[in-house]
């Protein structure tokens, strides 16, 4: 009982550190550029958008004015983070070769990702018919 606990104490763990670390370190710095253009140095990158709202809005046809930017790299860093140390414990815990490992990693890194940002496409397109509905009212 204690192991299971240690190992979802050390997912739990995981979990906010890299949420932490893809929230204020990584989206929120992207956004920043992103709403203030002029800002940047010279021989930075410019950043024009943030990489999984683009995938989101090209595959479900969203109107990218009507979603909230600051509540979706909220989720986009809870779900990147959850991606990431599932994978990494789940992987950690099963007593096989490197190479198994790591092929089970990679195809459950493929199917977390589809999964979990489909699941959150439908959301934001289900949150957008509602406003339509309530604007056309």
């Amino acid at each position: 009982m204690a192991k299971y606990l240690e190992d979802f104490l050390f997912f739990i763990g995981l979990l906010v550190i890299i949420f932490i670390i893809d929230y204020f370190f990584i989206n929120k710095r992207k956004l920043n550029q992103i709403e203030n253009k002029k800002q940047t140095k010279k021989g930075k990158k410019k950043i024009k958008s943030i990489g999984e709202l683009d995938y989101l809005v090209t595959k479900f046809k969203l109107d990218s004015n009507l979603i909230n930017k600051d509540k979706a790299i909220i989720w986009f860093s809870l779900i990147n983070s959850f991606i990431i140390s599932f994978t990494s414990c789940l992987i950690v815990l099963i007593p096989m070769k490197l190479i198994w490992q790591l092929l089970i990693a990679f195809a459950l890194l493929f199917g977390l990702i589809y999964s979990l940002y489909e699941i959150y496409g439908r959301h934001l397109k289900n949150k957008e018919l509602k406003i339509k509905n309530r604007k056309s009212e």
